[in-house]
């Protein structure tokens, strides 16, 4: 399904997210075309929702990423659907002894990706803030900052990924439990 006939499906509750992604997504000028689809894909398979990611995945293909595009933003999430529990847990412990402790996970994604390295931080940190990892949030955000990112364009993804994030929430709400109004229908 494509993501306009996916939007389309959103009950009435969610207009402000149909609204959103019109003006932030398909009316986007902050964020090039490969940072902006690479972004609502990203957040999608971060939602882990099907439907959404495989609507946006086409969508990112029909707007013209190219496979190693969508290779790096699939590593990003997977690097950072694995870094984000492993760090978070780091944060949400009292326990000081975890942070001297080595991690030993793998993370040549981080630099195996053929990508612009701005676009696929971009990426890391979308899913990051999706799975609410304080520390890879920063470190991202951190690392965007330093490759000449702006804030602006940082917002724009971060706006982006709420209302991709948001989508998931309603899609997996309404399979769970449709609404009154479109259930009798």
């Amino acid at each position: 399904m494509a993501m306009e006939d996916l939007i389309g499906t959103l009950p009435t509750y969610a207009k402000d997210l149909k609204l959103n992604y019109s003006s932030l997504v398909k009316q986007n000028t902050e964020l090039t075309p490969q940072q902006l689809w690479g972004t609502v894909v990203a957040a999608a398979i971060a939602t882990r929702n099907p439907e959404l990611t495989a609507a946006s995945l086409a969508e990112a293909e029909a707007a013209g990423l190219t496979a190693d595009a969508i290779d790096a933003i699939k590593a990003a999430s997977a690097i950072m659907g694995m870094n984000n529990i492993y760090y978070r847990f780091h944060h949400l412990t009292t326990n000081e002894k975890y942070a001297t402790l080595p991690a030993r996970l793998r993370m040549n994604a981080l630099r195996g990706h053929k990508v612009d390295h701005v676009d696929f931080e971009l990426w890391c940190l979308v899913v990051s803030a999706v799975n609410a990892c304080e520390k890879c949030v920063d470190s991202h955000e951190r690392v965007l900052r330093d490759k000449g990112a702006t804030e602006e364009l940082i917002n724009a993804a971060i706006r982006v990924t709420s209302i991709v994030h948001a989508i998931g929430v309603v899609l997996d709400s309404e399979k769970a439990a449709p609404t009154a109004v479109e259930a009798v229908a």
